[in-house]
């Protein structure tokens, strides 16, 4: 077996590749997704701005603000949509260009003077090389855009909110003992405790979960493989049946998915404790930290709105570890899975060679 450093590492070698080449259309699909990142958090910025806008004139009994208002919403909207949808375009195409480049990859390698016939059960950790190619190189290529661009998202969202935050919140005064104390930017120290503690409690709970979903997929390969060689056996008229020893190995192989998939579903009702939970208490939280600035009259309804609203979606961008943590470990566990593959193959490859040589990507 290898290391899951290794493994990493293996994969990595092997995947990059279409990206490090500057001529290829990956680095301008790429550099097109950053572009609309930057113009769906200039509308972020901008939406932010009308509802604090929208509420203040709603305060004062504005209706001409209100209807004006109300018309700038429009053509905000509708370039926000249309940026999710370009965006969904570009994601997709990186992902299906990044999957067929790996897979053509990986494939041509595999039926490279019949590595295919060798490779089943050769290392333990490379049994069901075909659901490896068909289904882990894909959630190994998809999950890896998806979750960079989350993150850069995330990253951009929580620095420029972090302004709007210091900015209208400002700062608290508390009266401790007799004492009163002042807290800068206290709306921005508030967000930076909560995420960092549901993100912490996150870790905690579902810190498991990576080794129960590869384990789940591995027992899923195997009963797939001892089903499939019920299909290899031998069809004649004077075939024998098939043994109670074959068809024990597979109830057994089906206990395993059964156990591992319980495990599973603990493992994500934790998580989900957790995530659904900060679901419900985020914007409760941006609230109560603006009602005493709203009620001492320091600050306007337009305002309240907007401070909550900007602490929500900075806790979001904090909260990605939180969102993606299951994708996270379905991706890891993939990962593995292909890399132990590669490594097969290029161990198969170096005794074809008789020695053993540079891995091939």
């Amino acid at each position: 077996m290898f290391n899951h450093k290794e493994l990493t590492e293996r994969f990595w070698h092997s995947a990059l590749l279409l990206w490090r080449d500057r001529k290829s259309w990956a680095v301008a699909l790429g550099t097109c997704l950053l572009i609309i990142v930057l113009l769906q958090l200039v509308v972020q910025v901008l939406l932010n701005l009308w509802n604090r806008n929208f509420f203040d004139a709603l305060e004062k009994r504005d209706a001409a603000t209100l209807w004006y208002q109300a018309k700038m919403f429009v053509p905000l909207a509708a370039f926000s949509v249309l940026l999710a949808a370009t965006s969904v375009w570009a994601r997709m195409t990186a992902q299906r260009g990044w999957r067929e480049a790996l897979t053509r990859r990986v494939v041509g390698r595999w039926l490279q003077n019949d590595r295919f016939r060798h490779l089943n059960g050769m290392v333990k950790g490379t049994e069901n090389p075909e659901y490896r190619i068909a289904v882990d190189i894909r959630v190994a290529t998809d999950a890896p855009i998806d979750l960079l661009l989350a993150f850069v998202t995330s990253l951009l969202t929580a620095f420029t909110f972090f302004g709007v935050l210091w900015t209208i919140g400002g700062s608290l005064a508390v009266p401790v003992f007799g004492v009163t104390i002042t807290i800068p930017g206290y709306l921005v120290i508030g967000v930076i405790l909560y995420s960092g503690a549901m993100s912490t409690l996150m870790m905690f709970v579902g810190h498991h979960m990576t080794g129960v979903i590869e384990r789940m997929n591995q027992s899923e390969a195997e009963f797939r493989a001892a089903a499939d060689a019920f299909r290899g056996e031998k069809v004649a008229e004077d075939a024998k049946p098939i043994d109670g020893e074959k068809r024990n190995a597979l109830w057994l192989r089906l206990q395993a998915v059964l156990l591992w998939w319980r495990e599973f579903c603990w493992q994500l009702v934790r998580t989900t404790l957790i995530s659904h939970s900060n679901f419900l208490l985020a914007p409760v939280v941006a609230w109560l930290l603006c009602v005493p600035k709203y009620l001492s009259g320091a600050m306007t309804l337009g305002e309240l709105t907007q401070s909550a609203a900007a602490f929500v979606t900075v806790q979001s961008a904090f909260n990605w570890l939180v969102d993606n943590y299951q994708r996270l470990a379905d991706w890891r566990s993939s990962v593995h899975r292909v890399g132990s593959l590669l490594i097969a193959l290029d161990e198969l490859e170096a005794k074809e060679n008789a020695k053993p040589g540079p891995a091939q990507p």
